[in-house]
């Protein structure tokens, strides 16, 4: 391992206790690098404008951060456990490649803020692709429900057959879901979009840091101003992306679960594509609905994320090593099981098929009680006396269950979905920039 930037004389570095304490800091950071690399182009310009690098200084700097990008991206540099962590491995690179150039890259910062920043990068792009993703998967579900909304299905509560529903009313429901999981994403990001970099260790430092400059540079919307807060915000911010992320997951596993029971012989209403299936390894007639499964437990890691960063949260003044490498942990897994995961959502939807004649035989004449008693309730009849009479089995008949969805004319109802509704907020949720991305 290179020299760590802690390092004084007469202290003796144990191995084991460094293996401890950062040995998997390394590994995690890769995922970081080029946000770092990019921090430190920003920081380089930074001290430029305040006199603490000449402009030689700062071209010899910005084209060794280039090459090392490059290097990076190509896999001619490899972080590994010649490095202590990514930061390390940069000013290594540049003191390397630059002597006493590469040693002033590290005034007035810390790796606390090194850290924030190229965590709060990395953060807005999951988050935007996150807002991405729930848009494939919404753009989906409104064109399905445009095309076959008429198409009944029985609605189902506790499990039970309840009433007459439709496919439209089925798939604008995940539309509307991952609309807002879309919406919640982009005000997340603008949420943290917030530069922490020039806050040092939580205290600020001695020197006039044009923080304004860095801020634009990397493109976030406005400057954490309290070097405290900064600090502060560790563990809070990447809570509220992880709860983003969860709120999709959720609703993909509600999605998931709705396909489990509807692929069952049992319903038999729906086929999914052959790529999304498995066979057994002992019965041959066998294929598995394994991806969907898989997709419902998803949540569950992005759950146990969560409960990692959040358990970790320390207080102002404790030590943040556990919150630095099992924080990032948990984000990584969080983030990078569920984005695999929702990915894989809007192909299956866009190709899944309806068995429209067993959703159809499967409407029994209970299911039209519910219209019945509201009925009654039109014509004047008190609503729990037109409850009791409809719950009457004897009053139960077969009825038309297309006349059925086009009496629902209640705004969302089969009859009027207000998809031009969804559209709209569908377009909006993907106009402009977020969080100055």
């Amino acid at each position: 391992m290179s020299d760590l930037l802690w390092q004084k004389p007469g202290v003796r570095v144990d191995a084991a206790i460094q293996s401890f304490l950062a040995g998997d800091d390394v590994i995690l950071d890769r995922e970081f690098f080029l946000h770092d690399i990019a921090a430190s182009h920003a920081h380089a310009e930074g001290l430029r404008r305040i006199g603490i690098l000449s402009a030689d200084e700062l071209a010899a700097l910005a084209a060794e951060l280039d090459a090392l990008a490059d290097d990076f991206t190509a896999g001619a540099f490899v972080l590994d456990e010649r490095f202590e962590d990514g930061h390390s491995a940069i000013e290594a690179r540049l003191t390397e490649r630059l002597g006493d150039t590469g040693r002033r890259i590290h005034t007035g910062r810390s790796r606390n803020d090194q850290v924030l920043v190229a965590t709060r990068l990395w953060l807005k792009d999951k988050l935007l692709g996150l807002r991405g993703l729930c848009r494939n998967v919404a753009e989906v579900a409104l064109a399905r429900a445009e095309a076959e909304g008429p198409i009944p299905i029985p609605g189902y509560t506790h499990l039970q057959r309840a009433v007459v529903s439709s496919t439209g009313m089925w798939w604008a429901g995940w539309a509307e879901a991952f609309i807002d999981n879309a919406e919640r994403a982009a005000h997340t990001c603008a949420w943290i979009d917030a530069n922490p970099l020039g806050t040092a260790a939580g205290y600020g430092v001695n020197l006039p840091l044009d923080r304004d400059h860095t801020t634009q540079r990397l493109g976030f919307a406005r400057m954490q101003v309290s070097p405290l807060y900064s600090q502060l915000s560790r563990g809070k911010f990447e809570l509220a992306a992880l709860e983003a992320l969860g709120s999709a997951m959720l609703d993909l596993r509600r999605v998931a679960w709705d396909l489990s029971l509807f692929t069952t012989a049992e319903f038999g209403f729906v086929t999914l594509p052959s790529q999304y299936t498995t066979g057994s390894s002992i019965m041959p007639n066998k294929r598995n609905p394994d991806v969907i499964e898989l997709m419902r437990g998803t949540y569950a890691s992005v759950a146990a994320a969560r409960c990692e960063v959040e358990q970790l949260r320390y207080d102002w003044g404790e030590a943040p090593a556990a919150e630095d490498l099992a924080g990032r942990l948990g984000e990584l897994h969080g983030f990078g099981k569920g984005l695999a995961t929702l990915a894989l959502l809007p192909d299956l939807l866009r190709n899944l098929q309806w068995k429209a004649d067993a959703m159809h035989a499967a409407i029994e004449p209970s299911m039209y009680a519910t219209d019945h008693a509201i009925e009654l309730a039109r014509k004047g009849v008190p609503f729990r006396e037109a409850y009791r009479q409809a719950a009457d089995p004897a009053g139960w008949t077969h009825g038309d269950p297309g006349d059925s969805l086009a009496a629902r004319v209640s705004p969302g109802g089969s009859a009027d979905l207000r998809l031009d509704v969804l559209h709209a907020r569908l377009l909006k949720s993907g106009q402009g920039n977020v969080g100055g991305a």
